[in-house]
């Protein structure tokens, strides 16, 4: 991998609640093709991936639950209480993961890829690495963080940051060190100067904005962008303004929800009328926010941000499309059968990553879920 042509691979790592995801989600802003490798190890050992079997002869068939997954929660506890297991699962998770890794690289067409790990200095990934990021944050910082985000009280946020490798030794041996003290706006400064520090001519236009105009109902084609932090003022407007409210969204709010999600704005004769958020994680892509003027065509205006999330998505290699809905778009069902997709429940979504990811967005709220399979060719099936 480190000797395909053209490629330049960033290896992004730190301890627990010090901004990783947020980081590596900024950089995918920016253009690259990111990689978590955390989350690919789940997915070696999945019912159908090539660890699955290794893992039950390995540990035992009580790990199995109902659905014939291997339960995560009763195989953690059994390895992070035994380091010789711990061990034992690395031998066979990371070969795999390494192996994906590989395979998503070699698919990628873009020319920088980042490689998220937490482990990344202590396994075989950082060798392929021409650049280490280390991300870095007070401890008070991950304190709050995992009692704000995880629900730990004190005792457990300062167990699990005391159970990791000292973070100084991460920083000692990296190339670019991100210091995230919790302000977005900052964050996003650092990361985009190191990222025109390898990517030549990479640059922000700070002046571009997404309009809003109030006069006349536009009538022409419609356009999509991908929307970046620049443009946070208008999208911030335009979901109060669409959600008659309940969704009150400031400037900081829509910065912080790009350390989430990315946006496409849908743009009519020169007016914001419309966006989508949306992510792909773990190769799963998840629309959960849909937004419309009332005067657009709903079907044009549909087909023209959906279509383009996908396309975006292709390029991320994702291989499944989830949509969650609210009640107006929800009844569109001729709509979105156009589109490929069918309404789903998540544990009719077959592929544990694609439940997993539908289980988790379909909590945000009362959504329906409508699903589409974006390429057959999965990694992490059986060799």
């Amino acid at each position: 991998m480190s000797n395909l042509p053209g490629k330049f691979v960033i290896g992004l790592t730190g301890n627990i609640a010090t901004g990783k995801s947020v980081v590596r989600r900024m950089l995918e802003h920016l253009g690259a093709y990111t990689i978590d490798a955390d989350a690919l190890s789940h997915r070696t050992y999945a019912k159908g991936a090539p660890g699955y079997q290794q893992v039950i002869d390995k540990f035992g068939r009580w790990l199995v639950n109902k659905d014939g997954e291997i339960d995560r929660k009763k195989l953690g506890n059994l390895v992070f209480s035994d380091a010789e297991a711990m061990k034992q699962l690395e031998a066979i998770v990371h070969p795999l993961v390494r192996q994906a890794t590989e395979i998503l690289t070699k698919r990628a067409s873009q020319p920088v890829i980042v490689i998220e790990a937490i482990k990344l200095l202590e396994g075989e990934l950082r060798m392929v690495c021409n650049s280490i990021w280390v991300t870095n944050a007070p401890e008070e910082v991950q304190v709050e963080r995992l009692i704000r985000k995880r629900g730990m009280n004190r005792e457990q946020a300062l167990e699990r940051i005391h159970m990791q490798s000292a973070q100084s030794a991460k920083v000692a041996v990296a190339n670019i060190v991100i210091t995230n003290t919790g302000s977005y706006d900052d964050l996003w400064k650092q990361v985009s100067e190191a990222w025109k520090e390898i990517v030549p001519g990479a640059s922000e236009a700070a002046t571009e904005t997404a309009v809003i105009k109030k006069p006349a109902i536009p009538t022409g084609e419609f356009t999509v962008k991908r929307g970046k932090p620049k443009h946070s003022s208008s999208i911030a407007e335009l979901i109060t303004r669409l959600s008659k409210g309940q969704r009150k969204m400031t400037v900081s709010d829509v910065m912080e929800s790009f350390g989430d999600k990315a946006y496409m704005v849908l743009e009519q004769d020169g007016q914001l009328v419309g966006l989508a958020g949306w992510q792909v994680e773990n190769l799963v892509s998840r629309t959960s926010d849909i937004f419309l003027e009332e005067h657009v065509d709903v079907n044009k205006a549909l087909e023209t941000l959906i279509k383009e999330v996908e396309s975006a998505s292709g390029e991320l290699q994702s291989e499944a499309s989830l949509v969650f809905t609210m009640s107006g778009l929800s009844a569109q069902e001729e709509i979105w059968k156009q589109l490929g997709y069918e309404r789903r429940t998540p544990e009719t979504l077959g592929v544990q990553a694609w439940q997993d990811a539908a289980t988790e967005s379909i909590q945000i709220g009362s959504s329906a879920l409508f699903f589409k399979q974006l390429r057959q060719d999965r990694v992490l099936r059986p060799i």
